[in-house]
């Protein structure tokens, strides 16, 4: 019974997951994309809880969720989109299945990698604790991790600099 629970578990997030991404790159609206995103994201951080891995489920909102979508809708609104349903044009058939043929040879790709070289499966889980997996990170990536910072600073200020020209008529 528990296994069954689990697998309809891991069903329902993976669904939510990959439902909320569909939504984010069909929708017209660059709010309901970024509203797409966030469901997205929240399903993969339920992956992570299903994986008892309740830390990076914690990341996972506070990073993403509580920051990269808030950075990117703070940019959607400084740089002022065009109206609701406006930012594309209209939708072509024949765009949309090399669109799915693309997404489909991109799964198909992924899917022959792991089933090719697919990792040594074991029962037993390994405790690591945030301090360990902290060290594990940041050790080595330290400097990744700081560029990246600084990256989405530049990109904010980027915005804010844009919107500030267009406001005053340059």
């Amino acid at each position: 019974m528990k296994e069954l629970v689990v697998q309809v578990s891991f069903a329902l997030y993976a669904a939510l997951a990959l439902g909320g991404a569909v939504w984010a790159v069909s929708a017209r609206s660059l709010v309901r994309a970024l509203l797409g995103l966030t469901v997205s994201l929240m399903g993969v951080a339920a992956l992570y809880v299903l994986i008892a891995a309740p830390l990076m489920a914690l990341m996972q909102i506070l990073i993403y969720v509580g920051a990269v979508v808030v950075l990117i809708f703070f940019a959607i609104m400084l740089t002022r989109a065009q109206a609701e349903g406006q930012e594309s044009g209209p939708r072509d058939l024949r765009r949309l299945l090399w669109a799915g043929a693309g997404a489909l040879g991109v799964a198909g790709f992924l899917a022959a990698a792991c089933l090719l070289h697919a990792p040594v499966v074991s029962r037993q889980a390994v405790e690591i604790s945030p301090d360990e997996l902290g060290q594990i990170f940041l050790g080595p990536y330290a400097l990744g991790f700081e560029v990246i910072s600084v990256v989405l600073f530049v990109a904010m200020a980027g915005a804010v600099l844009l919107t500030f020209q267009k406001r005053v008529g340059r």
